[in-house]
């Protein structure tokens, strides 16, 4: 599996901004046919595109045909792309549009299975830098509790560093409704996290 040159979650604004200015100059170079560039922007956003359709569709085991869908689409669509916006946030909005085609689809077939493996999916999604989420505590369950815009709107912002705006653009909302869906999950998300963890402090007082 191609490996992400992303900075970590936890890395400062300053270089997660310097990181997209690379990726979109990358996307901006292979649009013109240098093939080292299309390797480089691949190898940098798809980790985030692994993660961001296994979050939006729910099912990990669809989540690298979604990836490969997404990359599929965005390479023969980017004589189209002309670097007004992040070659991240445009590449994330052609990973939504994959997975809503994925649901058309899946709707009008027979569905033969649902059995999600959530070992994983939190394996590919779950950050390392979070308190409390790698002690035993599934980020994925406690994030599949969430109504489905707040879920967007964390993962978007606060596991993959999407800015704000850009996240707000993406799901077709105002800058104000992305930051209060934000931290509206990430008070759900501490209250769930807290519920976790209260039988493991019981057992440990005990």
């Amino acid at each position: 599996m191609i490996s992400s040159a992303l900075p970590a979650s936890g890395d400062t604004t300053e270089t997660a901004m310097s990181a997209d200015e690379s990726i979109t100059s990358w996307a901006l170079a292979a649009r013109g046919g240098d093939a080292d560039a299309v390797e480089r922007f691949v190898s940098a956003l798809h980790r985030d595109v692994l993660r961001y359709v296994a979050h939006l569709c729910g099912d990990p085991q669809s989540a690298d045909d979604l990836a490969q869908d997404t990359f599929l689409r965005a390479l023969s669509s980017l004589h189209r792309f002309e670097g007004r916006s992040s070659a991240r946030a445009w590449l994330l909005s052609i990973a939504r549009r994959a997975v809503i085609d994925s649901y058309r689809y899946a709707a009008a077939r027979p569905r033969l299975h649902d059995v999600p493996d959530w070992q994983l999916t939190v394996e590919l999604a779950q950050p390392c830098d979070l308190p409390g989420f790698d002690e035993g505590v599934a980020l994925l369950e406690l994030l599949a509790a969430l109504p489905e815009e707040r879920r967007e709107a964390f993962v978007l912002t606060q596991m993959l560093g999407l800015p704000y705006a850009e996240a707000a653009k993406l799901s077709d909302c105002p800058v104000g409704t992305v930051r209060s869906r934000v931290a509206r999950a990430r008070a759900t998300l501490m209250d769930l996290l807290a519920e976790a963890e209260a039988p493991v402090a019981r057992a440990v007082a005990a």
